[in-house]
């Protein structure tokens, strides 16, 4: 922001306007006037680069989606490798729908303010994202979402009907996978490290990268689903 106009707005804003009124501003008003416009200008740039950050990562944690598909074809007969593939595209598929839908919902829904949130179950706002202000967050969220669901591919190579995949791969997205989230990374989970008060054992479930979130409900998903 060029200090000029900055002193410019804060004269017209304080002052008289250029109407010629003969007021002027207090030099403290002005200096209070100028740090607020670049204190505003300053959290917007901050605001900018963590979005550009979470649209980043969530891209990383997105191309997983190929590494599984890229396993899940050389785990399978030559003939199978097409089905296999449009699995992995299909549960992501399945994955967005779901998760767009009711899944952040029940997954962060009314709850991602730790002075305000109370123990629930789940989340019951932001349904379909209404309401929903920080898009770049359920983007972020989503590619783990995926990238649990996508995780079971493999386990179920040339063992489960395309039907019966995609239905998985809504409800993992829009109910087991958002509950686990609600429990451990949301601030009203029972489990949440970010408790208010009360966490489990005086400091909660302590996971950042998503070991037991993402990976173990994908790893317990797909032991389930070759029993």
């Amino acid at each position: 922001m060029p200090t000029g106009n900055t002193y410019q707005t804060c004269m017209a804003e304080l002052g008289d306007g250029g109407e010629g009124n003969g007021t002027s501003p207090s030099t403290e008003e002005l200096l209070l006037c100028i740090s607020s416009k670049y204190d505003n200008a300053s959290s917007s740039t901050d605001n900018s680069i963590d979005t550009l950050f979470l649209i980043y990562a969530a891209s990383i944690v997105f191309f997983m989606q190929a590494g599984f598909a890229m396993i899940s074809a050389g785990c399978v007969r030559l003939n199978n490798v097409q089905n296999t593939l449009l699995k992995n595209l299909l549960d992501a598929c399945g994955a967005s729908l779901g998760f767009y839908s009711i899944g952040y919902a029940f997954a962060w829904g009314g709850s991602t303010d730790p002075a305000t949130a109370t123990t629930t179950f789940i989340g019951t706002q932001n349904f379909f994202l209404v309401g929903v202000e920080d898009e770049s967050f359920w983007l972020f969220q989503f590619a783990f979402c995926a990238t649990s669901a996508t995780i079971v591919a493999g386990a179920l190579a040339e063992r489960c009907q395309m039907t019966a995949y995609l239905a998985y791969s809504l409800v993992l997205a829009a109910f087991v996978y958002p509950v686990v989230v609600h429990s451990i990374w949301s601030p009203s989970g029972f489990l949440s490290a970010t408790k208010p008060e009360d966490p489990l054992f005086g400091v909660g479930v302590v996971d950042f990268a998503g070991s037991s979130v993402v990976h173990l409900t994908g790893g317990g998903t797909a032991l389930i689903a070759t029993l």
